[in-house]
């Protein structure tokens, strides 16, 4: 054979090699070509990588049971090495075998709620359970989530109490096991290094009963401890970067199976535990899906680290100006309850409501057919609500033509009108299609699209489910139109970063009938929450501050000492929630007006940043504030409390040397430039005790 005819076969058998090995190595591959939106999960030999333009996770295969071995902070050029033996998940008593490992990816794309992000999904069985992980991203954050789903029939019991540090043995004996606890893994890390500084961070809400509402620890991370928490933040002190894990989950206090912690660390180990469900929570043919984690990465010590945690929890729902913004008045916090809810009083407080700026009109308790138990009539309760089929009608004789007079009423205005909801809560809501059919059925009726959930307790998953069913197909049906004000008063519920992608926080009742309203109360619970979580998904209330005067006395802090629109003030980086009657309101409240009226238009704006707290704590005598951080821009939100000083530096997110220039929002006084000094702070002047200020600023001069 000639040997141009030689090299022509072996070129052609090398072309169709190639084409082959290509095609097989697409099957485990997946790479968008968008240079602003690069995810991938590539499962090449016993590799799995995952990640998007700033951050990729690496995994050993090890036939689906992942193992990580590589975390990397691709914008910050930080890789991570995890030299973990064990696999990321782990469940007690089991094998860890594992057989028919699987994995597909997707994308998912926008709902108008979320949008769109990618999905990398692995799935196995171990001995006569299944495990399913699917590994979240969104376009250009640094932050991995990671939801899992389990189903089968499980070995043993899950839980076990906590070994106490004082029954281990001393360190001199290094092989001694540090305890006996065997929780369930959700995830892992193993780091190289011994220098970290922790942050753990605890919430609680059930906030009827609670006044402090986060309670962060910082330690460094020593030998194995047990931590509560839903935030862990992890600094290595040597690189000058780290990490942040949030356990998607209720608050630490209430979580269903809960182990007794969250955390585990060991130098640079980090655990995340308790997975949410027992055993017995298992079906064999449906996926039951655990508590879910997202591990984040950051460079320095800065807004950094808090920036790309709020990016995360605010792109599981995106806010939309239009629906999300909001300035809602409800009139329960007059104490009125449902006494004095009818068509007329309705019909003058929307009104009201919009003479004084409000976009939202929320009938609370009340304006249905069934007598709830916080009814202050007699005979109401929350139990068999659906042996009436009429409960969630309106009251006929409080609204002979329905809600549509109210409706229309409000549409006039300028006013959306929205309800109060109670989900029927025995058997562990087994009445869940019955409520979201009401919830429709007012949706298609009368173009209802937001409602107050109330009432609401999760003993068990059972609940947990039909609660998230319920919401599911509403939202669905309603193809994303109704979004729910989240009520975490009382109650085990889902706090401040668990079913956070169906609406807003309900964040408090306060009173000025019992005297536990007190402004720089407020703005405390918004400002330590701030730093975690986005304001803009949590409303705020203020009240009428001229009622029950007389029962303060003499507080200096009393809600009388302060002009209407500092109360106002105090809601800006939230949703700001007329917690009142607008009809019980003096002529001299609607000057407010003015000042809603300009916050309205910057509401979106400032929300589109991320709202971080400045200055010190709260107290009522301190210097303190909100600052909304949007690349080069954003706004400074000042307040100086009952503070002797009228001038004080005020500590904010900015680099030393950097010079502002700043627009005040609410008055007509010249532009002014900022300079921040060496100590990352700013001189502000305030000539009154319990006032602000709100800046709109801009970066003209960098460090």
């Amino acid at each position: 054979m000639p040997k141009q005819i030689l090299l022509f076969l072996a070129s052609y058998f090398v072309f169709w090699l190639t084409v082959l090995s290509s095609s097989a190595q697409k099957k485990n591959e997946y790479l968008s070509k968008s240079s602003s939106n690069q995810f991938y999960a590539i499962l090449r030999n016993d590799t799995l990588r995952i990640g998007n333009s700033t951050i990729e996770r690496v995994f050993l295969w090890n036939g689906g049971n992942l193992k990580t071995c590589e975390f990397n902070d691709k914008k910050n050029n930080q890789p991570w090495k995890s030299a973990g033996l064990t696999p990321d998940l782990y469940i007690p008593n089991s094998a860890n075998k594992s057989k028919n490992g699987k994995y597909l990816q997707r994308k998912v794309p926008s709902n108008g709620i979320h949008p769109a992000y990618f999905e990398a999904e692995v799935s196995l069985d171990i001995d006569s359970m299944s495990l399913k992980r699917v590994f979240r991203l969104y376009a250009d954050c640094p932050v991995i989530a990671c939801d899992t789903y389990l189903k089968g029939v499980a070995r043993g019991k899950w839980s076990k109490s906590n070994t106490n540090v004082a029954d281990l043995k001393n360190i001199e004996n290094i092989n001694h096991a540090e305890a006996d606890n065997d929780p369930p893994i959700l995830d892992q890390l193993n780091l190289s290094g011994k220098h970290w500084a922790l942050e753990v961070v605890d919430f609680l809400d059930v906030t009827d009963r609670n006044n402090t509402l986060v309670k962060p620890y910082k330690g460094l991370s020593y030998k194995s401890e047990i931590y509560k928490g839903n935030i862990l933040f992890a600094d290595n002190k040597e690189a000058g970067k780290g990490l942040f894990i949030l356990k998607e989950a209720p608050c630490s206090n209430i979580q269903l199976a809960y182990p007794g912690g969250d955390f585990i660390t060991n130098f640079g180990q980090f655990k995340v535990i308790g997975l949410g469900i027992e055993p017995s929570d298992l079906s064999l043919q449906e996926w039951t899906k655990t508590y879910s984690c997202a591990i984040g990465l950051y460079a320095g010590n800065g807004a950094n680290k808090y920036t790309n945690l709020h990016e995360y929890q605010k792109l599981k729902r995106l806010n939309k100006a239009a629906e999300d913004n909001m300035v809602m008045m409800n009139t329960w916090g007059d104490r009125g309850r449902d006494t004095k809810v009818n068509e007329a009083f309705c019909l003058k407080e929307i009104l009201a409501a919009a003479r004084l700026g409000a976009t939202h009109f929320q009938i609370d308790d009340g304006w249905q057919t069934g007598r709830s138990a916080n009814s202050a009539f007699w005979g109401g309760s929350f139990k068999n609500i659906w042996s009436n089929p009429d409960y969630w009608k309106p009251d006929v004789k409080k609204y002979p033509h329905g809600l549509k007079p109210l409706v229309d009423a409000g549409r006039k205005s300028g006013v959306k009108i929205c309800l109060w909801f109670n989900p029927s809560i025995q058997n562990n809501f087994a009445d869940w299609e019955k409520d979201a059919e009401a919830l429709l059925n007012i949706y298609k009726n009368d173009g209802i699209k937001v409602f107050k959930i109330d009432g609401v307790n999760i003993p068990n998953k059972t609940a947990e489910n039909n609660l998230r069913k319920l919401f599911d197909k509403v939202v669905a049906e309603s193809n994303g139109a109704i979004s729910f004000n989240l009520d975490v008063t009382a109650g085990r519920r889902g706090g401040y970063f668990y079913f956070n992608e169906y609406g807003n926080i309900f964040l408090e009742n306060r009173y000025t009938d019992w005297q536990n309203y007190y402004p720089y109360w407020t703005l405390r619970n918004l400002w330590m929450l701030s730093k975690y979580t986005p304001t803009q998904k949590i409303q705020v209330e203020f009240l009428n501050k001229w009622r029950n005067q007389d029962k303060y006395g003499n507080d200096k802090f009393s809600p009388s000492n302060y002009s209407f629109n500092y109360l106002f003030a105090i809601t800006m980086a939230g949703q700001p929630l007329a917690w009142m009657e607008g009809t019980g309101l003096p002529e001299e409240a609607f000057e407010t007006a003015n000042t809603i009226k300009k916050y309205k238009e910057i509401q979106a704006d400032f929300h589109q940043g991320t709202v971080l707290p400045i200055g010190d704590e709260p107290s009522g005598q301190a210097w303190t504030g909100f600052q909304s951080i949007n690349n080069k821009s954003g706004y400074l939100l000042v307040f100086r409390e009952d503070h002797p000083d009228q001038e004080n530096k005020v500590a904010v997110f900015l680099p030393p040397t950097t010079v502002i220039q700043c627009k005040n929002i609410f008055t007509n006084e010249p532009v002014k430039k900022f300079m921040v000094d060496k100590e990352g702070k700013i001189s502000f002047n305030l000539t009154a005790k319990n006032s602000f200020i709100m800046y709109q600023y801009q970066v003209i001069k960098n460090k």
